[in-house]
């Protein structure tokens, strides 16, 4: 096998031109066979390979460097980079991850997990090795999907001033382009990066500026040669911003686009290279179910269907259903969402009220103020985003939504632990930032039903409100517990004394473990549904500390700015006589691999959590 021979970076070199496909191919069954066993981002893996191979063949690694946006389609760059055997653990604790990662590999410049970062991160590094006078070459990655972010044409906008070389490569799996414009604009392209033609402009240029009236002459020109190139450059967008724009490329040519990227290479200044490429490609299951295949789970080759039975129903299908309901009932009810209408249940609710639907793309920022415009003009907006995601918008969730106190309802999905991912996608921060809001109100359900019961509560209040929930099977017990929501009040589901388990969200089904083997072993132990951590519910802390000599914080979020850190603060400014254990994540990033695993890393498991309990009240 070639892929085989490839232990290093810049293996890839000696490969033979003829055998380029073959390589292809094989890193493709590679991939099928591997990620049909751990899971993981297909789709887009699939789509890049020829990309990635055209990449590793004009640059030389460590040395130049590539920023991946997202970075959830660097697979074939980790094959390239001698990272074979790494796919065993793919995304397991302990193992490879599925994005970029510094500490892995020098060929892995920069960390990424979120999108629409690559072209400010690569800017960076142009700017760095310009002051450092080096030579190295940059190219970012973007997908056409993360090039809706603000925020790359924030970095779009800067890159435009410059004159130094800087490539960035727009990996385009949606666009259409036909083959005449295609045709038209590649023959541009090689006119226009050719060493004479550019030797000639600049000089012609250079020698008007010197004549009187060179700068208006100069200019007519310019403007006289944009008209053209508008007939036949669907570039445009970028090369009146001052990007040299070359496309679209077939993404799949892996000549071509080595071609293409040593032509990119000899420009001084930025340049965007657009190619062409298909999604999934190489897999049938994946061409035809892109969405399915983005972050599969392990899958049958054969058919591409998930070896696992469906599980029983998830927060987010428990989401879906109570939205078509809420719309139902109230003409008022609309729904946002930043490009995740699937993975945040809001599919089924486009299909029946496509226009109360609106997804407005990889802008989570946007997504918030326009609900707050839609909160304005008289609707009830509900957000749903992913926690992680939700960290982008907080300056405008505090002013636009916050300061104004508009009724905005956040739909928070993949709230806590979410596994595999990582890093960049743990949501363990919300609590912590939401709470620092003045105005905000956040609720976190119990069971599948109480996510139903708290989005009716939310709809009605009249102000900004969050709703959390985690990733995965809706916990479905505690059915008999479902006293109505009211505002800022906890529920007490065990009522006994000595020590309080007051536990959010998620943590409440591990307080009831916890619990249990509390009471096995004799203790007398109280169970409280914390059910809003902003307000908390101050009532009910004074009420627990007259009887009970240790409260339980359980929450699964950073300990710092968390529930268990506005108890704490609460019981001492009171100067109430309890002692309070604050069960949360330490403060610092976690890493990917299974929720389970990760729980007793942290420390926020069951058995975790009744040795802390019987250790300090042993002590008091």
């Amino acid at each position: 096998m070639l892929l085989e021979s490839i232990k290093k970076p810049n293996d890839i070199k000696k490969i033979d031109p003829k055998d380029y496909d073959k390589l292809a191919e094989e890193i493709r069954q590679f991939l099928i066979h591997s990620i049909s066993k751990t899971g993981g981002h297909l789709g887009s893996n699939l789509g890049v390979v020829e990309l990635t191979m055209a990449l590793h063949l004009a640059l030389d690694l460590p040395k130049d460097k590539i920023v991946w946006d997202v970075g959830h389609q660097s697979y074939t760059h980790k094959l390239l980079t001698g990272r074979k055997d790494g796919f065993d653990n793919l995304r397991k604790y302990g193992g490879m991850s599925g994005f970029p990662k510094r500490c892995e590999s020098e060929c892995d410049s920069f960390d990424t997990g979120h999108s629409s970062t690559s072209i400010s991160a690569g800017l960076g590094f142009v700017k760095a090795r310009d002051i450092k006078g080096e030579d190295n070459c940059v190219v970012s990655v973007i997908g056409d999907g993360s090039l809706t972010g603000g925020m790359a044409y924030e970095a779009l906008n800067n890159a435009s001033r410059m004159d130094t070389n800087f490539i960035i490569i727009l990996n385009d799996n949606n666009m259409s382009i036909s083959e005449n414009v295609g045709g038209m604009s590649k023959y541009l392209n090689s006119i226009r990066t050719a060493e004479n033609y550019r030797n000639t402009k600049d000089g012609i240029y250079t020698s008007l500026l010197k004549k009187k009236h060179g700068k208006e002459i100069v200019d007519t020109i310019r403007r006289a040669k944009n008209s053209v190139k508008q007939l036949f450059v669907p570039g445009m967008l970028f090369e009146n911003m001052g990007i040299t724009y070359l496309g679209p490329v077939d993404g799949h040519d892996i000549e071509g686009l080595v071609t293409v990227i040593n032509e990119a290479k000899r420009c001084k200044t930025a340049v965007l290279i657009h190619v062409k490429t298909k999604k999934g490609k190489g897999f049938e299951p994946a061409e035809k179910h892109p969405a399915r295949f983005h972050g599969a789970e392990p899958f049958d080759i054969e058919t591409g269907i998930p070896k696992k039975l469906k599980p029983k129903a998830n927060y987010t299908d428990v989401f879906s259903t109570v939205m078509i309901k809420l719309a139902r009932r109230n003409p008022e009810v609309v729904a946002i969402t930043a490009a995740m209408p699937d993975g945040t249940g809001l599919k089924r609710f486009r299909n029946v009220y496509p226009d109360r639907f609106f997804d407005v793309g990889i802008a989570e920022q946007h997504a918030v103020t326009f609900a707050a415009g839609l909160a304005a003009g008289g609707l009830r907006p509900i957000v749903a985003i992913y926690s992680s995601f939700l960290q982008r918008a907080y300056d405008q969730i505090l002013h636009d939504v916050c300061i104004q106190n508009m009724p905005v309802v956040f739909a928070i999905d993949r709230a806590g632990l979410v596994g595999s991912d990582g890093e960049t996608h743990q949501g363990i921060f919300d609590l912590s930032f939401l709470s620092s809001i003045p105005n905000m109100q956040i609720m976190a359900p119990k069971n599948k039903w109480e996510l139903s019961d708290m989005m009716k509560f939310a709809v009605k209040f009249n102000g900004p409100i969050a709703v959390r929930y985690p990733r995965g099977e809706a916990y479905d017990g505690l059915e008999e517990y479902r006293t109505p929501i009211e505002y800022g009040k906890s529920e007490m589901i065990y009522h006994e004394k000595d020590i309080a388990l007051l536990a959010v969200g998620s943590m409440v089904q591990t307080a009831e473990q916890v619990r249990d083997s509390l009471k096995e072993k004799g203790y007398s132990c109280t169970l409280v549904n914390a059910r809003f951590v902003k307000p908390i519910d101050e009532e009910n802390i004074v009420e627990l500390c007259k009887n009970h000599k240790l409260l339980v914080t359980m929450e699964e979020n950073v300990a710092s700015g968390g529930y268990g850190e506005k108890v704490r603060a609460f019981v001492d400014n009171k100067e109430l006589k309890a002692e309070v254990l604050t069960i949360a994540i330490p403060d610092e990033y976690v890493e990917h691999g299974n929720v389970d695993i990760l729980k007793k890393e942290v420390g926020i498991d069951a058995q975790t959590v009744v040795n802390k309990v019987e250790k300090i009240y042993a002590e008091l």
